[in-house]
């Protein structure tokens, strides 16, 4: 029983530890082909491999939780293991070391340190490192992957140049899918004048950056707007390195060498597709290319050709120029007199030069660095070393100027040197432009205040017409009140005594206009004869009208009590008769037969003295237009006349108009 229990125990851990993912050996252990080291976060695994259709086996790091095996870091590049019985172990000076058969080492580690406790371990950040045991502080490592690239370039990895060690660390692309060994395609930091990172091809300078510019490199001018990653470039005493980080950590993304299509490429990954997404290529266009338009060229995407020679120089051979042969590059229209004094033109948003044959000043101001350049007879260009914080410091390039690359926008700032009369020819160029968009300004504005002047004289001129007429209007109104010596009604009297015109208060309309009853503040009833704006009346009618009836008011006549004007609003404020129209009675089958008895009963000497009185052109002279509006008193009669006065209106209907238009007053002889 002892014996099964021991027996299970055994192959219990046995089972445990085969399945386990473990991100550590040390000494003691050992990893074989076929088992793997995975990182605590379970993002990165190493192991062997056989690439493409290769049978070879390596020793690589992949990504371990993808569907597709995507390699970024390889061991044994150049000695691959032609079976599967390779074994990995870490030794206990803290030496790595790659063995077939567990005797020949086909890779290995060189580690001078004395360790105390060294393990082997894949980090998270894909790192695979030696370190202390008891130690797990990134400046102590012994050793790490990162200072060994292969063709991947991974986030907080650093691509350049330890000044101390001399360590260089460089990216080499894979030959081909199916032999991880270098390539001749490379990238990293170049020290040769200034630093910039280069991409070479076999020993070719196939693509570079530009010089650092604070901001970012001037070849790569809007990379720092993009949503994936953040970059920098140290330069100091002690290194020179570029490094970049994940701005999101759950993003994937790798730079990676591609020496089929001589490119360097940045991936992420998409996990809704499960596929890598192209983000960035470098080169990325035609200009990209390295010295393509020869010295003192100027390559533009826009323009066609491309090449371009920079301003004021000419092609060197017109006739290989003009035959798409750029390699002899330009030269200056004009000789260069150092002596006697040259000049500089400033080209903008550009690639800055090769920096091959540059220097650079981290504490000199522009001023400072043209003024250096000028006493240099062989320097042929400077700017700024650096563009943040309103520019700083002073590079200047000797000799021909190659690989410079015209930007649409950003870019940098760079200073040329030219002769004198050319340099004053462009400053002339300057004036002349600064002149004549001075002029055009100053006529802008000329005509803006010319047509602003016009527009306020105008207004003014209006403002004072209008003031005139309306104190000629309200001197009028003032003249004919006085004159008429009637009540002037406020507008908002009468507003509020026919509750604002009510349609219930409304007695009937004629040509003139609606009548409307209303109550004054003192309890006194109203008819109010409001003028309509479409009888065609203007304010002189009205007066004529109102001057009329005012001479007119007599106790058997409904009395005028005043009016109101205001605005466009003409109205008449007579008294109220309370009982309905004279038609009423006049066409009442009752009241119509003692109507005509009593037409009968008036003698005929009484008819001769009845008067008529026609307005045919001033409207009604009552507020009740004719019979069927004529108005009655309380005591059913014409108003105080005890019938012993005929109102009649019979006058001919003038076409195109209403019988109302022409009103009949009765008086008295």
């Amino acid at each position: 029983m002892g014996f099964y229990f021991y027996s299970a125990c055994c192959l219990f851990i046995i089972f445990s530890k085969a399945t386990t993912a473990i991100d550590t050996i040390s000494p003691s252990e050992s990893l074989s082909d076929g088992r793997t080291l995975i990182s605590s976060d379970g993002s990165f695994a190493l192991g062997f491999f056989s690439p493409g259709t290769s049978k070879n086996r390596y020793l690589g790091i992949w990504y371990n939780n993808i569907p597709i095996q995507n390699v970024v870091w390889v061991a044994n590049r150049v000695n691959p293991v032609n079976d599967s019985t390779g074994l990995l172990k870490i030794e206990t000076s803290g030496k790595i070391v790659l063995r077939v058969q567990n005797t020949t080492a086909v890779w290995s580690t060189n580690t001078t340190a004395s360790v105390q406790n060294p393990v082997l371990q894949l980090l998270d950040s894909r790192n695979l490192v030696v370190r202390d045991g008891n130690d797990s502080n990134p400046e102590n490592y012994y050793w790490q992957s990162f200072d060994y690239p292969s063709d991947t370039m991974l986030p907080g990895m650093k691509i350049g140049i330890d000044l101390r060690t001399g360590l260089h660390r460089i990216l080499a692309a894979w030959k081909s899918w199916d032999d991880p060994s270098p390539g001749d395609l490379t990238y990293g930091v170049e020290l040769e004048g200034n630093p910039e990172m280069v991409l070479r091809k076999g020993v070719e300078k196939y693509y570079r950056s530009g010089l650092w510019n604070g901001d970012g490199f001037s070849g790569s001018p809007n990379l720092r707007s993009n949503p994936i990653f953040d970059y920098d470039f140290a330069w100091n005493e002690t290194e020179v390195y570029y490094i970049y980080f994940l701005k999101n950590k759950s993003v994937m993304s790798r730079f990676v060498l591609n020496q089929t299509e001589s490119v360097r490429q940045r991936y992420t990954w998409n996990p809704e597709t499960q596929t890598w997404k192209l983000f960035s290529i470098m080169p990325s266009d035609y200009c990209d290319r390295c010295g393509l338009c020869g010295p003192n060229g100027n390559c533009d995407n826009n323009k066609l050709p491309a090449c371009q020679c920079l301003t004021r120089f000419k092609p060197k051979l017109l006739e290989r120029w003009n035959s798409s042969d750029w390699s002899d590059g330009c030269i200056h229209s004009k000789p260069l007199n150092c002596q006697t004094g040259d000049g500089f033109i400033k080209i903008g948003k550009v690639k800055t030069p090769d920096t091959t044959n540059s220097w650079v000043n981290k504490t000199m101001n522009l001023k400072e660095c043209r003024a250096k350049c000028l006493r240099n007879c062989y320097c042929m260009a400077y700017t700024n070393l650096d563009v943040t914080r309103g520019g700083s410091g002073c590079a200047m390039w000797f000799g021909d100027l190659d690989d410079i690359k015209q930007f649409e926008s950003d870019g940098q700032d760079l200073y040329i040197r030219v002769s004198a009369s050319e340099a004053e020819q462009k400053k002339r160029a300057k004036v002349k432009l600064g002149i004549i968009l001075g002029t055009v300004i100053a006529a802008l504005l000329g005509f803006v205040l010319v047509i602003c002047y016009i527009h306020r004289s105008r207004r003014t001129l209006k403002d004072k017409v209008e003031d005139k007429n309306v104190n000629d209007n309200e001197n009028e109104n003032k003249d004919e009140d006085e004159d008429m010596e009637l009540a002037v009604f406020a507008f908002g009297t009468i507003v509020q005594a026919t509750d604002t015109f009510s349609f219930n208060n409304k007695l009937g309309e004629g040509g003139f206009g609606p009548v409307y009853k209303g109550t004054l503040a003192n309890g006194q009833e109203i008819a109010v004869k409001r003028l309509s704006k479409s009888s065609g009346q203007g304010l002189n009618e009205f007066k004529n009208e109102v001057k009329l009836i005012a001479k007119l008011q007599h106790r058997n006549l409904v009395r005028l009590l005043g009016c109101c004007i205001h605005g466009d609003e003409r109205m008449l404020i007579y008294e109220y008769m309370p009982n309905r129209s004279l038609d009423s009675f006049i066409f009442d089958q009752i009241r119509s037969k003692a109507w005509r008895l009593w037409e009968e009963a008036i003698p005929t000497e009484d008819k001769r003295n009845i008067s008529l009185l026609v307005s045919s052109s001033l409207g009604h002279t009552s507020y009740f237009p004719p019979p069927p509006k004529i108005k009655l008193c309380t005591s059913q009669g014409v108003k105080g006349i005890d019938f012993q006065f005929l109102f009649l209106n019979n006058l001919k209907k003038k076409p195109g108009s209403e019988l109302n238009k022409y009103g009949v007053v009765i008086t008295p002889s």
